[in-house]
């Protein structure tokens, strides 16, 4: 039986196979983001139409925390597979506040630098730069700053295989932060 990633990869056109398996960290680490994305675009618009209706920085902040949270799940578990270690989830917190601060840049210069934001500018014009300013622009700056951070940084030692498994003959060991190959199964 496939496993998901194999059914996954077997819809995808042949030629780009073989980059997403040379990249499958990369891949891994893009689908936990885009998924923690969207969770923290609906917390963030949540809270800013309700509670937090005249802090939208607090509100993206909040948002990001709880993405964040959900994102090191992930990204331990499935994109990075590394072992927990104390020192992990310590540099994780550094590299996730420092990254919640880039995160909010881009919303706070837009509406307190340049303010864009009523009465200087309509209210659809407002949410409109919100949204592009600290979801889009913050977001994506502060991607970047995290898949380097934790690859450098974080997520540095791979998780112990499960026991029983072969091992692979003749493969090379993988590079650090790299779960193991996935095992070739036999299909009738």
């Amino acid at each position: 039986m496939p496993s998901p990633t194999q059914r996954a990869l077997a819809r995808v056109p042949a030629r780009l196979r073989p980059f997403l398996v040379r990249h499958r960290r990369l891949v891994k680490f893009l689908l936990v983001g885009g998924s923690c994305f969207v969770l923290t675009t609906v917390v963030n618009l949540e809270l800013k139409f309700t509670v937090l209706a005249d802090k939208p920085v607090v509100a993206l902040t909040v948002a990001t925390v709880i993405g964040t949270v959900v994102s090191y799940v992930l990204n331990r578990r499935w994109a990075f597979r590394a072992d927990g270690r104390q020192r992990e989830a310590l540099l994780f917190l550094l590299v996730s506040a420092v990254a919640i601060g880039i995160n909010d840049m881009p919303l706070a210069i837009s509406r307190y630098v340049l303010d864009l934001r009523e009465p200087y500018i309509g209210h659809l014009d407002q949410e409109l730069a919100d949204f592009l300013s600290g979801m889009v622009v913050g977001t994506f700056v502060a991607m970047l700053f995290r898949f380097w951070a934790m690859q450098r940084w974080v997520f540095t030692r791979l998780a112990e295989p499960a026991p029983g498994l072969p091992a692979l003959v003749g493969a090379a060991p993988p590079e650090p932060g790299y779960a193991a190959p996935e095992m070739p199964r036999d299909v009738p």
